[in-house]
């Protein structure tokens, strides 16, 4: 059998793939023939790619090859790949041969070139999400996802053109890229030049003429409505009608939290964050928030859920943290967990549990872990070089030495760990190494340590993995990092380090050392949890029963998808594993990347003195979440997500359904007569209510926010088709129009507050006073839209949810936070407790730190002026005013002088 293929022709992508999938089934051999050559005896023009069977028979059409690929591994033909190829062939082949002769042949970019193809794209990601499975034609992949997958390549390998709203697209396209068989067809055709690897083919091809002469425009289009069934519109009528009495009771709270049998018990964590350092806003969406915003969901609905996290405080990192600042390693931890606890406290983040591994329980379940691992012959002894810091005299951790890449050249490679080419290192293999704190070049000294025997494992988690992942919500970054691990071969892992900050390994002649925080780190999930309850095994000693689901950045995903698992699987305890790993990408800051010594980019502590709800750092944060690729913090692009989905759409349709009852039916929900329209629109919103559910259910948290906003925006549209402030003047007929219109949007906005209860939790809050909810409904979340509100049901008073973010305010933040600010927010200094200078001495601050304080003493007053001014509760008054000495304070210290007394008030 022969496959005929010419360089740069787009057609060669998914055949390649598909022929990889019949690998071992057939001999296949692979010729490379010019593009005007004719390899068809009986056709009269050059086509390829060819597969010319044994029989001498010959496949000239892209998908009938794959088509026959796919048969010979034992793939079975159904209608819907039919379906999906005939489409490819007549709507997209057209639209994408177009565009990418725009954008290769023609040099054109942008929406130029995304323009042609941008309905097609749209296409594909709506019957994803609506279908809600991983493939086109179902849960496994098929012929279709490979034709079209190859067809699209070559355009959405360049993430300029794939979309970041179409996130079903998103998902698919980077499941189907980190396969290998498609990896390696993308780098036989494209030869690592891009899509420009296709000049040379495309250059002899005619000019397309599907879209010439079609003007691409800017102008969004209307969104289109999904065409509903009498039997849907009958549905969702009938829930509607239901009400209140088709809610589930509401479950008592327990105390403490376990799992019950025959319910869906949910155990969430996200990445404990290191102790020494302060989160920035890529740790804070990367870990603890898009945890918090499942178990938020999972909660509404009614899953028995515990959600933990705590800080991981063992390790080289607390010990030099605590020299530079001149305290014990307790002390340090003591004091940044503090800080951690109030950062996400700010944040609203809802943890069941908030911990720290520096416990006796953490020593006593890591050390048990470890016997049963050295009992079955699972750990190792070895001699380990080691580069020791002679001017800081002490063995260096790996994250304490940098150096160059021996793999990719990436010159500021880990020791651990290259955060480029992801590859696992040895630190003694980095090239010019050095040493992190002083920055002198270290020197290797040998040292005796233990091994977790990583492949002696292997085959526990290989079986392991292939129970675990199919129908599984891994997270394809989590999917490929583990296929490369395993992909290279498993190698023995220290387990053990040089140290005296961590927890001490139980074993003789090694009681000078201390485990290596990567084989504990991911144990004090299990100790944090029984610190909470001592019946901790119930959680994670039931394998049957609870759905782990993990959290984290993708340089994570080796120690939760493959560490953790081979420890506990060789200590042989039936430890509960991560059934869902949930993986992103890195979030960048503006043009690069947050740093804390360089004052680039927002870090936890201070988000809070920007004066910026927490409510709207959590929209931004999650309706940017890097889920397929890194994204990037904007202040630009939060000013107008703010002003446009925010205040434009959302708040604004909430407030005017308040508002309609409030001003024209006096604060009652009027009766609702529904015509058809009305009853179409209750389908549409059950639609997308159930897509919601489908979306969250599956994590694809961005865009499950999405369907909110659709929501919203549907909301806005029947205000304004029906516009109830004209109707409410006309006739008897036109007033009952506008209380049905008034009641069903009021009651849309009642829904919009409780699916927004994940991501906006006080707004949330607020709606639910306003519109004074029913206690039920607040804490449960059906999958129909239901009439919550009925007619006489009284509302509260309603005002605003969100305030315009301005241009000026914006840039000063952006100005703010560019770099050269402080190495420490001022609040951690305050937090930090600095000792008192002695009696007689005063330090003055830089001019720099001065100015930042006088800014701060300026904002802060104008809070409390205006707060006076609204006549505002006194407490929150008072507790502004104490904001405002303490920075006065600091402010007088800065500049060197003493403070004064505070005057009591003279009694009257």
């Amino acid at each position: 059998m022969r496959l005929f293929v010419s360089e740069g022709a787009p057609g060669t992508l998914p055949v390649l793939a598909a022929a990889g999938r019949a690998q071992g089934r057939v001999e296949l051999l692979i010729s490379t023939v010019g593009p005007e050559e004719c390899v068809v005896p009986f056709l009269t023009w050059p086509k390829v790619p060819v597969l010319q069977l044994d029989s001498g028979n010959y496949l000239f059409s892209t998908s009938a090859i794959c088509r026959y690929f796919f048969l010979l591994s034992g793939w079975e033909q159904d209608d819907l790949t039919n379906q999906w190829l005939e489409w490819e062939a007549t709507e997209l082949q057209p639209a994408l041969s177009a565009a990418l002769y725009y954008l290769v042949v023609q040099g054109k970019k942008g929406e130029d070139v995304l323009g042609p193809v941008r309905r097609a794209l749209t296409h594909i990601d709506h019957s994803l999400s609506r279908r809600s499975c991983p493939f086109l034609a179902g849960e496994t992949e098929s012929l279709a996802d490979i034709v079209l997958w190859g067809a699209l390549y070559p355009l959405l390998q360049d993430p300029v053109y794939l979309p970041e709203e179409l996130g079903a697209l998103n998902s698919w396209f980077q499941t189907l890229s980190s396969q290998e068989p498609c990896q390696r067809a993308a780098e036989t055709v494209l030869k690592q030049q891009g899509v420009l690897a296709l000049r040379p083919y495309l250059q002899k091809q005619p000019q397309p003429s599907s879209f010439e002469g079609r003007a691409v425009s800017n102008e969004p289009e209307e969104e289109e409505l999904a065409a509903l069934s009498e039997e849907e519109i009958a549905l969702a009528v009938a829930a509607w009608e239901k009400g209140l009495g088709s809610l589930p009771p509401l479950q008592p709270q327990q105390s403490p939290l376990l799992p019950v049998a025959g319910e869906r018990n949910v155990l969430i964590t996200s990445a404990l964050p290191y102790v020494n350092n302060v989160p920035h806003l890529g740790n804070i969406i990367g870990c603890v928030l898009s945890a918090d915003v499942f178990a938020r969901y999972s909660r509404l609905r009614q899953w028995n859920t515990l959600y933990l996290c705590g800080t991981d405080e063992y390790g080289t990192a607390t010990e030099t943290k605590a020299m530079e600042e001149g305290l014990t390693p307790q002390e340090i931890c003591d004091k940044y967990h503090a800080i951690h606890a109030d950062i996400y406290r700010w944040f609203n983040i809802s943890f069941d549990i908030f911990g720290r591994t520096t416990t006796p329980q953490q020593t006593k379940i890591t050390q048990d872990i470890f016997q049963r691992l050295l009992a079955r012959g699972f750990v190792l002894q070895d001699t380990v070089e080691q580069l020791r810091c002679e001017r800081c005299a002490r063995f260096l951790a790996d994250r304490f030495v940098e150096g160059v890449c021996p793999f990719c050249g990436f010159e500021e490679a880990r020791g651990d760990q290259c955060d480029k080419c992801g590859k696992l290192i040895n630190a003694t293999e980095l090239k010019k190494p050095q040493c992190k704190i002083c920055r002198s070049c270290p020197v290797v000294k040998s040292s005796r340590h233990l091994f977790l025997d990583l492949p002696k494992l292997e085959k526990r988690l290989e079986e392991w993995l292939e129970k675990t992942l199919p129908g599984s919500d891994w997270t394809p970054n989590a999917r490929f990092i583990i296929r490369s691990w395993l992909r290279d071969g498993l190698k023995p892992r220290c387990i053990t380090r040089d140290l005296k900050w961590g927890t001490p390994v139980p074993l003789e002649g090694f009681e000078d050392k201390v485990f290596y925080v990567w084989f504990d780190a991911t144990i004090g999930y299990v100790s944090i949890t029984a610190n909470y309850t001592d019946q901790w095994e119930r959680w994670w000693k039931n394998p049957e029963q609870v759905d782990l689901y993990q959290f984290m950045a993708k340089d994570n995903v080796p120690f939760h998808g493959l560490v953790f698992p081979c420890s506990v699987l060789g200590a042989e305890d039936n430890y509960t594993l991560v059934k869902n790993l949930i993986a992103t990408e890195y979030l960048n800051y503006e043009d690069g990347k947050f740093s804390k010594s360089r004052g680039v980019g927002v870090f936890g502590d201070m988000a809070q003195d920007t004066g910026i709800p927490a409510d709207i750092w959590r929209f931004y944060l999650l309706y940017i979440r890097p889920e397929g690729q890194d994204s990037a913090f904007s202040w630009t692009d939060m000013l107008l997500k703010n002003n446009s989905e925010l205040l434009n759409n959302l708040g604004n349709f909430i407030n005017r359904a308040g508002m309609f009852v409030s001003k024209f039916f006096g604060g009652f929900v009027p009766e609702m007569v529904l015509t058809s329209d009305d009853r179409r629109l209750l389908a549409h919103i059950t639609l997308e209510l159930q897509h919601y559910h489908q979306l969250l259910e599956k994590v694809r948290i961005r865009d499950a926010l999405r369907s909110i906003l659709t929501i919203s925006r549907h909301g806005n549209q029947y205000i304004q088709v029906n516009e109830p402030w004209k109707r409410i003047k006309g006739s008897e007929a036109d007033r009952q129009r506008a209380g049905t219109v008034t009641g069903l949007a009021v009651n849309i906005a009642a829904l919009l507050s409780v699916m927004l209860q994940p991501y906006m939790p006080t707004v949330s809050t607020t709606i639910q006073a306003q519109l004074q909810l029913p206690p039920p409904t607040c804490s449960i979340l059906p999958t129909n839209f239901l009439c919550i509100l009925p007619a006489g049901h009284q509302i509260g008073t309603v005002s605003p949810l969100f305030q315009k973010l301005e241009n000026d305010q914006i840039e000063s933040l952006r100005q703010r936070f560019s770099g050269g600010q402080l190495e420490e927010s001022l609040a951690l200094k305050a937090k930090a407790g600095p000792k008192p200078a002695a009696a007689g001495t005063m330090t003055t601050a830089g001019p720099e730190q001065i100015q930042v304080l006088m800014d701060e003493v300026t904002k802060q007053g104008n809070i409390v002026r205006e707060l006076k001014a609204q006549k505002a509760d006194k407490n929150q008054v008072a507790a502004e005013v104490a904001k405002l000495l303490d920075l006065k304070k600091q402010l007088a210290l800065a500049e060197g002088k003493p403070l004064e007394t505070p005057k009591g008030k003279k009694k009257k």
